[in-house]
């Protein structure tokens, strides 16, 4: 399990793409000591930048970016066969992947929110923040490496989840706030650190069994899907 997961992080942090994302989480800081320089109450901008831009574009771009590439990249340019070729169980491939994406993704999204929660609130809400993010992270995670098995185009669906699920109904159909990760953190968060900045309709023990339901499950479709992975590289 340790050389499977040492071959994707280095297989991850040689991909282009992942850099390309990095920028979004600086953004994310840029705007939160630009707004505390200049003396804005945090009222007024903490939620834009710790909901709008923090929980929903960096998190879950970060995580559909890296989940869905720790192995559908391999898949796309053929180099999953050497993994398949190898006698290991598939959950040992699974869970180093898992592993691999969700720490990246949640050590690239709460450093960040860490610091811009201290800046807007507390240290408290620093850490509810980068705490909260870093189980989103795995959900998101967990989904996003299942999609890449499940659909050729587990980019695309992930963008219709994020931007037209939890993004535009989101905002105007209520109901869909309950099947949301982005509400379940946001949920989570305020209940390790309560403020005014952070706002859900979504209860606590929904949002924690849902992100463990949301972890597990996913990941156990993701080995079943890939038990069913043939060199050739279809499942049945």
């Amino acid at each position: 399990m340790s050389t499977v997961s040492w071959i994707t992080a280095r297989g991850l942090f040689g991909r282009r793409r992942f850099l390309m994302l990095l920028p979004l989480p600086a953004v994310l800081v840029l705007l939160a000591v630009l707004c505390q320089a200049l003396g804005v109450d945090p009222g007024q901008w903490a939620p834009p930048v710790l909901v709008g831009l923090g929980l929903a574009v960096v998190l879950p771009v970060v995580a559909l970016i890296v989940g869905t590439g720790v192995l559908g990249a391999e898949i796309d340019d053929g180099t999953v066969v050497h993994i398949l070729t190898k006698p290991l169980p598939r959950w040992q491939i699974v869970l180093p992947k898992l592993a691999v994406a969700a720490g990246v993704s949640a050590a690239t999204v709460a450093v960040p929110l860490y610091v811009a929660g201290v800046l807007a609130d507390s240290v408290r809400l620093g850490l509810a923040l980068a705490a909260a993010s870093a189980l989103g992270a795995l959900a998101y995670s967990a989904l996003f490496l299942a999609l890449s098995l499940v659909t050729r185009r587990p980019v695309l669906l992930g963008l219709v989840y994020v931007l037209i699920w939890e993004g535009l109904l989101g905002n105007f159909v209520s109901g869909t706030k309950v099947l949301s990760i982005q509400q379940w953190v946001i949920a989570l968060a305020d209940r390790m650190a309560p403020t005014e900045l952070l706002s859900t309709t979504v209860s606590v023990p929904v949002a924690g069994v849902l992100t463990a339901l949301v972890s597990i499950g996913f990941t156990i479709l993701a080995i079943d899907r890939l038990r069913s992975y043939s060199i050739a590289g279809e499942t049945s």
